[in-house]
Formats: C-alpha cells, sequence, structure tokens
C-alpha cells in the first residue's frame, strides 16, 4: 500500500466577507515509485478535465507532480481518484498531498518533463504486449496490421530502451526515429492511448526487420524477413533472433536432432531449455497448468514458468532430459506472437550466449559472438539499451517464486522502511552465482537484472557496465560498497578496488535479510538459510545455518554437522566427492573401501589412495555445514548423479525422484548440543544416524523415490525440531534449497501446524540473486551502529 500524506498548508489572511471568499483551492501531489511509461499523465489529464480541475502534471526524475485548482469537495474526489483509479501498470510507493491557496489557473495542461533534483523515479521493466495492441496487430483494417513493434502506454519495451530519465523519448533508443503525423497525433493526443508513448511507431516511421545469413548478408526485410525464418525454423535450422532485451536462439522443440544440435553448438550438455508456445491453449496440450500458473504466463511481467510435463508432449526429450517440468513462455512481444502464430508449434528460446556468458543484444556482435551456433539472424534495427534475460518462475504454495528475476520485474524498487543511515547512495555487488547488483538511494532499492555467474571473462565485463549503467541512469554515484564476505569472489575483489567505504555483510545473513526486505519485517526472526556454500565466519563453509536475527545483528543458533568436501570447488561440480566427503566423516578410512556404493565406485584404487590421504591430512578438503551439498551427496550415493553439467542438477534430480510418492515417513536427524568457537550454545544436526538408515534402505532394496522421500521429510522435521527449541514465531525460508519446491510446501504447512508463521520468497529471488538487496539491508544496519 503506498504511503499516503495530506497536509494542510494556508497563508494567513485577512477575513473577508462571505460573499467575497473564493471556494477555490490548489491541491500539489507528488506521486512516487514506477509512474512513467504508464499512462500517469493522460490519466491526470482525463480525470481532471473531467472533474472540471484546473492546474498541470508533469513528469520530473523523482515522479508525476501535480497541482490541480478548484472547489474543495472537488479537489478531495480526484485526490481519492488518483490513488484508487491509478493506471493497472502504476506501482506507486508514496502520494503525498498537500493544500495550498489557488493561483488562478486556467485549463489543464501536462507540462513538459524536468530534470531537476534527485533521480528517484523507478524505471517500468519492459511489459508484454497488452490485449488492445494484440488485437490492432491482427487487424487487417488496422494501419499497424502485422508490425513487430507495435506497443502503447500500457505496454512494449521500456528498461531494455531506456538511457536517461525522465522517461521521455529523447532519452530511449527510439529517439533516431522520427514521428510520422499520424505517429505524432497519437502521441501528442492525452485522450489517446499513445499519449507521450515513447517507443511509438508504426511501419511509416519505425524499425523494420532483416533476415541475415552467418555473414551479415541481407536475405530478406520486413514481412518476409519473419516468413523466410519461419519456413527456416519448420526445416530445423537455429534461428538467432533479437527480441526485448538480446537475442534468443529457436529451434523447432519437436525436433530431437534440432535440439541436440544446438545443445552441441551452444556447449549446454543437459541443462534445460526454455520453451516459447504460441498460445496458452498450445501449452496446455503439452503440459499440467494451474489456475495461478496460468495467469502467471498470461501476466504483463510473462516470465518463463515451470510446468509439470504431461506424459506424450510433443517436444524433444533433449529438451529437458529426465526432467518432469518444462520452463514454458507464451509469447510476450508483437514480434514473437507473429512469429509463434505463422508457425503455430513450439520453440526452443534459449539465451542467445554461450554457456556462463551474458545474452547478446547488438546485430554485428551476434555475428561474431553467436558465430557457429546460429544458421541465421532475425534482427531489427531498433537498438538495445542492455541485456535483460528472461524471468524465470514457478507456482508454490500458489504464490509466484521467483528464481530468476529480470525482464518484466527488473529494475522495480523495494522501498525499505525507515530512512536510511548516512549520507549518499549505496552500492551492492551481490555474490559470485546467479549475479546482481543493487544502488540504495535513500530508501529506494533498484535491482538490477540477472547477470549470472562470474566465472567468464564476458561474464564479469557485463557486471562491470551494469554497476555503471546504473549509476549513470540515477546519477547516484556510490558513496558506500556493500559486498559478501568472501574474499575470492570476483565481486569482492571489485568492491575492495573502488577505494570507498566497505562494508561485508555475511552470505547466510544477507540472503535472511532479502526475505525480511521483502516482506517488511523488522527482528527478531529465525531465518533457516540453506544453499550450496557461503563464507562462514568459523573459517569452514556454511550452507544449512538457523540464525536468530535482530535489529543489533544475528547469532548462528543451529547448523548442520559438518563434514569435509575432498577437492573444494571440485566437489561441487562432482557430488560423488561431497559423497565420499561424508562417508568419510561417519566411518572414516574404511568408507574408501565401500566400493558397493555408486559414488566410491566411481574412484579407481589409486583416485581412491590419494581421496584417502587428502581427508586424513586436511589438504584442499575444507569443512561445510551445507545442505545443498548434502542434497547432492544423496544424490551420489542413490547413484542418480556422479557429475554435474550444470549448477544445482544433483539436488534437482533427487527432488524429481518424489514424483507419485506420498509418505509421511522420515530418517532420524537428531538435533544435539553443542558449542560454537566463542562457547555459546549452538544445536547441531547430526545427519549421520540419517545416511547410515539411507545405506540400509538402499541395501534393502527401498525405492529411491522412497527414500528421497524420506530425506526431504527429514530435513522438514529438523527444521521444526530447531524452531521448536528457538521459540520465535516468525520464521524465514531462504537459500536457494528452498528452490525446491516439496522442499518449501512441506515446511511451509509443518511450521504453520505447529503455530509458528512461516515466511519465503516471492518476487526477489531466495538463491544468490537476491543477495545484493540483503547486502543493503546488512550495510544500512551496520552504519547504524
Amino acid at each position: 500500500m503506498a504511503d499516503l500524506r495530506v497536509q494542510h498548508v494556508s497563508r494567513q489572511v485577512r477575513k473577508r466577507p462571505r460573499a467575497q471568499e473564493s471556494p477555490a483551492q490548489r491541491l500539489r501531489v507528488t506521486i512516487r515509485g514506477a509512474v512513467q511509461g504508464v499512462g500517469y499523465r493522460p490519466f491526470v489529464y482525463r480525470l481532471a478535465t473531467e472533474t472540471g480541475l484546473a492546474g498541470w502534471v508533469s513528469n520530473t526524475t523523482q515522479g508525476v507532480f501535480i497541482e490541480v485548482e478548484g472547489p474543495q469537495e472537488a479537489l478531495r474526489a480526484f485526490l481519492r481518484r488518483v490513488q484508487r483509479e491509478r493506471p493497472p501498470r502504476a506501482a506507486v510507493v508514496s502520494l503525498d498531498a498537500v493544500y495550498l491557496d489557488a493561483v488562478g489557473f486556467v485549463g489543464f495542461q501536462i507540462r513538459e518533463s524536468t530534470v531537476e533534483g534527485a533521480r528517484t523515479v523507478a524505471v517500468l521493466p519492459d511489459i508484454a504486449t497488452c490485449p488492445d495492441c494484440l488485437r490492432e496487430l491482427f487487424d487487417p483494417r488496422d494501419r499497424r496490421y502485422r508490425y513487430p513493434f507495435i506497443n502503447c502506454t500500457n505496454c512494449g519495451p521500456r528498461f531494455s530502451i531506456i538511457e536517461n530519465l525522465p522517461y521521455d523519448r529523447p532519452n530511449t533508443t527510439m529517439r533516431g526515429f522520427a514521428m510520422c503525423p499520424a505517429c505524432r497525433a497519437e502521441y501528442d493526443d492525452p485522450l489517446d492511448r499513445r499519449f507521450h508513448a515513447q517507443p511509438i511507431a508504426c511501419p511509416v516511421c519505425g524499425p523494420h526487420l532483416a533476415l541475415w545469413d552467418e555473414r551479415g548478408r541481407v536475405l530478406a526485410v520486413r514481412e518476409a524477413a519473419l516468413q523466410e525464418a519461419a519456413a527456416a525454423l519448420r526445416r530445423g535450422a537455429i534461428v538467432a533472433l533479437k527480441g526485448l532485451g538480446g537475442f534468443q536462439l529457436l529451434v523447432d522443440a519437436r525436433s530431437e536432432e534440432a535440439v541436440q544440435r544446438l545443445r552441441h553448438r551452444k556447449r549446454r550438455e543437459e541443462k534445460p531449455f526454455a520453451l516459447l508456445y504460441p498460445s496458452l491453449q498450445a501449452a496446455r496440450r503439452d503440459c499440467l497448468v494451474s489456475g495461478e500458473e496460468a495467469a502467471l504466463l498470461v501476466s504483463p511481467e510473462a516470465p518463463i514458468v515451470l510446468l509439470r510435463r504431461r506424459a506424450g508432449a510433443s517436444v524433444a526429450a533433449a529438451v529437458a532430459p529426465g526432467n518432469p517440468f518444462l520452463g514454458v513462455m507464451l509469447p510476450y512481444s508483437p514480434l514473437h506472437h507473429l512469429l509463434m502464430t505463422e508457425l503455430g508449434f513450439p520453440v526452443v528460446a534459449t539465451s542467445g550466449n554461450l554457456a556462463e556468458e551474458p545474452i547478446v543484444t547488438d546485430e554485428r556482435e551476434a555475428l561474431d559472438r553467436l558465430s557457429g551456433i546460429a544458421d541465421l539472424f532475425l534482427v531489427h534495427d531498433r537498438p538495445i539499451a542492455r541485456h535483460v534475460d528472461d524471468s524465470v518462475a514457478r507456482v508454490v504454495l500458489g504464490r509466484p517464486l521467483l528464481l530468476r528475476r529480470a525482464r518484466g520485474y527488473a529494475p522495480l524498487p523495494v522501498t525499505l522502511r525507515g530512512p536510511a543511515a548516512g549520507d549518499g547512495t549505496l552500492l551492492a555487488v551481490g555474490g559470485h552465482l546467479k549475479n546482481t547488483v543493487a544502488l540504495a538511494v535513500g530508501e529506494q532499492v533498484f535491482i538490477s537484472q540477472h547477470i549470472g555467474t562470474l566465472e567468464t571473462a564476458p561474464a564479469y565485463e557485463a557486471f562491470i557496465r551494469v554497476i555503471a549503467d546504473f549509476s549513470r541512469l540515477y546519477q547516484a554515484p556510490p558513496r558506500v560498497v556493500a559486498c559478501d564476505a568472501h574474499p575470492d569472489y570476483l565481486s569482492t575483489q571489485h568492491a575492495e578496488r573502488w577505494g570507498l567505504p566497505l562494508l561485508r555483510v555475511q552470505h547466510h545473513h544477507a540472503h535472511v535479510l532479502a526475505c525480511m526486505a521483502e516482506h517488511e519485517l523488522d527482528g527478531p526472526v529465525l531465518g533457516v538459510a540453506w544453499d550450496g556454500s557461503g563464507d562462514g565466519m568459523d573459517g569452514t563453509v556454511w550452507g544449512g545455518e538457523f540464525l536468530l536475527v535482530t535489529a543489533e545483528g544475528f547469532s548462528r543458533v543451529a547448523s548442520f554437522r559438518r563434514f569435509p568436501l575432498p577437492g573444494g570447488e571440485q566437489a561441487v561440480r562432482e557430488p560423488r566427492r561431497t559423497a565420499v566427503g561424508l562417508l568419510h566423516a561417519a566411518f572414516g578410512d574404511p568408507a574408501l573401501e565401500m566400493v558397493h556404493l555408486a559414488p566410491v565406485a566411481s574412484f579407481s584404487a589409486a583416485q581412491r589412495q590419494v581421496l584417502r590421504q587428502m581427508l586424513a591430512r586436511g589438504v584442499n578438503s575444507p569443512a561445510c555445514s551445507s545442505v545443498g551439498r548434502l542434497f547432492d551427496a544423496m544424490a551420489a550415493l542413490l547413484g542418480i548423479r556422479q557429475r554435474c553439467s550444470f549448477e544445482g542438477q544433483a539436488a534437482m534430480e533427487l527432488e524429481f525422484l518424489l514424483d507419485g510418492v506420498t509418505t509421511r515417513e522420515a530418517y532420524p536427524l537428531p538435533v544435539t548440543e553443542s558449542a560454537d568457537a566463542a562457547g555459546r550454545l549452538l544445536f547441531l544436526l547430526d545427519w549421520e544416524p540419517m545416511v547410515r538408515a539411507v545405506l540400509d534402505d538402499q541395501g534393502g532394496g527401498s525405492p529411491a523415490g522412497l527414500i528421497s522421500a524420506r530425506f526431504h521429510n527429514a530435513l522438514v522435521e529438523a527444521t521444526l525440531a530447531v524452531a521448536r527449541r528457538i521459540g520465535e514465531e516468525r520464521v524465514l525460508l531462504t537459500g536457494g534449497c528452498f528452490q525446491n519446491a516439496y522442499l518449501l510446501e512441506r515446511a511451509v504447512r509443518r511450521l504453520r501446524g505447529e503455530g509458528f508463521r512461516p515466511y519465503w520468497h516471492q518476487r526477489i529471488p531466495p538463491n544468490d540473486g537476491g543477495l545484493s538487496l540483503g547486502q543493503v539491508v546488512g550495510a544500512r544496519l551496520q552504519r547504524e551502529e
């Protein structure tokens, strides 16, 4: 709910006879939030003229400013309706209203935008094609019939084209396209749906398509380019399409050979591909789609949504090998609508990049970086200001759970409670995996689009560009930098080179703080932060933590018993190593002779001897308490996955085993009392009885799905046991492990059943994509100390 503040201010005036008193007053309204590019000014214009009020409205770098005057009752009605009837895509953070003396406005006008003052207005994300534009797109009588760049005030590109604030056409990548008289008339008419729609264009004056071969030679333009691209896709060709926020690689999803060819060229062995379907009805033929999932698919954000695959789905097995879910999206731009209507079948629509590199945005760069992958390039001449990947979500407990925050969501801000401590802008540089950055200007935290894993030079360069882009866009150079406590993260090392005051925020504390900020919670809360790894405060790797968080900081009140990771980072890519470390911690040296177990058997005798020495001496075998690594070890013990080709693969496959399994049984995972390095009480969750029970069940022939269910249930029951001991009613579930729908849903239900109040992420990812927000909150707390 927006903050609504109304003040009454008037000058002292001498009493006059009632007959001479003017009934008019002036109302000044300041609206902040995502209020530009959504039709706020024409909405205010229509409302003011409808109610007979005089005055003006303008965009500024802070938001929308309004001054109207007239009878007091009319002003009050205007204020109520401004709040209640705002444009559907507007996100109002605050609305300040003050009553002043009238100054004698005549008529109502929309004034030119102003650029003075701090830039705190929220930039709107790119918005999926609205129903009105879609209807015009396929109407032969409309002048924009089949025009791939149709848009209006309610839809179209925003974040991907804006270069400066305020959001006006000269500050976008559309400034090079001069409007024709017909578009100019719509743009200037306050009663038109395209009034001040900055990307406004038509076939006469706007961008156009072209189809290139792999050398950049033009094969076709405009409608012919679209038709030839569709024909190529029918033949099994790989087409690189320049979309809203960058290139996508498209191929017929029904063709096993074509999808495998894309995998080989893109160097993407097993990670699932996203799918683009022509319509919701077509998606329903291949997937089970709930009401909530359907609403998310057709929403203005239009993310990729994880849907359960139907038996006999039309798509090739290579789209998502061994995965019962498909990542599905629907057309969200006019170009996608036209192409998919022409095709009528699903296509793979994956990011236009090589593995671990940022998505390509420029057509000339695409010829270079996508050379050898794409057969053809369907391009256009509207420049893209910044890369924006497709967002990814799934529905859990009837609510969206955002897994990757990008198109449709970024860079909408999170508003923090209470004033910011200290002066100036705070930059948070995020983590190493699933990186995002955040810029805090006052109470507003602007969170970047998904950047990705900082493991390649192009990804690190994209990280640097996004930081510079945000600072320039909001004209807010950082004064303080926040980072993860891990010294080896490239993001941390970059922060250290700024030469500004540096505040380090512990990884799992940042996870909990991000969830608290999303739910506008103050401490105390019990944060359950489970992920693959994060730098601990005791020289070990954390990842299975229970943190009691208050306004003063946090204390680690419970954790999983530690076990070694032979090979360190190599163990992250090879679950078999994690399993061997777990077994060694439980059974000692004899664990290396348990060759009846898949992870042990996967090593040669010589390799096992090296592992034995590493574990005995503690060489390159860091101790960890990670639940994410525990998932990996279980997957390896069950023979599911010994090596991973992408992050989280083993844990995902362990979750997939739960299909059709229903049991409340849980393995023993006792909670014992211990002490941390400072001598404080620390509850330990001892996984060893669970591991022994898993091995017994496996030896007895229990189905892998049942073992997986008992393992998941054990984690949930242990969470409940810790919550009972700590006694804090509010329990937050965060970290990458809580992307697991079964784990999250069961934990929430069990906690609720015991009288606790569980919270989990919705629009901020639970994974490392949410770290930058948590770092902002953590840094603010440190500055208040």
